[in-house]
């Protein structure tokens, strides 16, 4: 059996595109079986200039899927190639 994709949300407090995402994929957890790491981008200079304006940004890896909306498309096909 193998394990479950593991996908990272960077977000930032007080953004509700971030907050928006994150409900999304936590509902759609109960249909993929994935797992779901949230990082909070402020604080940490690194991360904030990497995704500063483009948060919400869901990545597996260093693989972008998608940022600003969840695109179900995109995550749906990603997880077929997973």
């Amino acid at each position: 059996m193998s394990e479950p994709v593991r996908l990272t949300l960077y977000l930032r407090s007080g953004c509700h595109l971030c907050q928006a995402m994150l409900g999304q994929l936590q509902a759609l957890q109960a249909q993929h079986d994935f797992l779901l790491d949230t990082v909070d981008i402020d604080g940490d200079p690194a991360l904030e200039t990497a995704y500063g304006e483009l948060v919400p940004v869901l990545k597996h890896g260093e693989r972008e899927i998608c940022h600003y909306f969840l695109e179900f498309g995109k995550l749906q096909q990603y997880f077929s190639q997973a």
